[in-house]
């Protein structure tokens, strides 16, 4: 079976203590994982080492940075380098979330830039994609999506597009508490991973996990993750609250 993964993506939230607090909780409530099942912590990076240290002793736990800046190293205040995350055992970051899209005016070239330079280090990424509302009311949403898979994934050899997470989230159902239906994210999905089988063949898609990411809850998590085409999620808000992001968890296949 394919890897399953639930990652919560913290977002700009939480002060130092209450993020350890939310991990604590977490683990306290002793939800365990198959070989086959992941969860990951895409944190804040002032957070990065102590989510680290929380997640080393626990099974199939991992965290992840929520960015990386597109260039190696040089004169970018502010911005944190592949370098620096592999540095300190950090071994996933997410690229190319809408939300980095969209305020920091990121471009799928750009996307490929990071996407060499976290797999240079070791680093897996967890690849956004995804449609805006007026492409989805528009009707070219795989069109969209494809190209943002091509432009930014398909210069990647065979071996090394077999380490990659993709994570597809509708922007129209991000934060808004609208969600795709299971048979609307299970179509996409299905889609997507036979644009990746088009060019490197059935065998290679079908080990790739791709991920929902437009407001997955509780509530819905187990019905998601019910289709075929959908390993799990990239989990927002609900990442937030510990009691909703294990009963994610335990919605894994």
């Amino acid at each position: 079976m394919r890897k399953q993964i639930a990652a919560a993506n913290w977002k700009m939230n939480l002060t130092y203590q209450e993020g350890e607090k939310l991990l604590d909780d977490i683990f306290d409530a002793g939800t365990s994982l198959a070989p086959h099942q992941h969860a990951i912590f895409a944190v804040p990076y002032p957070y990065l080492i102590m989510t680290r240290s929380e997640v080393a002793e626990e099974f199939n736990y991992h965290v992840a940075a929520q960015n990386c800046h597109h260039k190696k190293s040089g004169a970018y205040t502010g911005e944190v380098s592949v370098d620096m995350l592999q540095s300190i055992g950090v071994h996933y970051c997410i690229v190319g979330h809408s939300e980095r899209r969209e305020y920091n005016a990121e471009t799928n070239a750009m996307l490929a830039d990071k996407v060499n330079l976290c797999q240079e280090n070791g680093i897996t990424p967890i690849f956004c994609c995804g449609e805006p509302l007026d492409i989805r009311e528009a009707g070219t949403q795989n069109e969209f999506v494809a190209a943002q898979l091509r432009e930014s994934l398909f210069h990647l050899p065979a071996a090394r597009i077999k380490g990659i997470i993709i994570a597809y989230e509708p922007i129209w159902a991000i934060g808004t508490g609208r969600t795709a239906s299971t048979a609307q994210a299970q179509e996409m999905h299905h889609f997507l991973r036979s644009v990746i089988a088009d060019h490197y063949g059935k065998d290679i898609a079908d080990e790739i996990p791709i991920l929902y990411g437009g407001s997955v809850k509780a509530n819905n998590a187990e019905e998601l993750f019910s289709s075929p085409d959908v390993d799990g999620g990239l989990v927002g808000g609900a990442s937030l609250v510990a009691a909703d992001f294990t009963a994610i968890i335990s919605a894994l296949k």
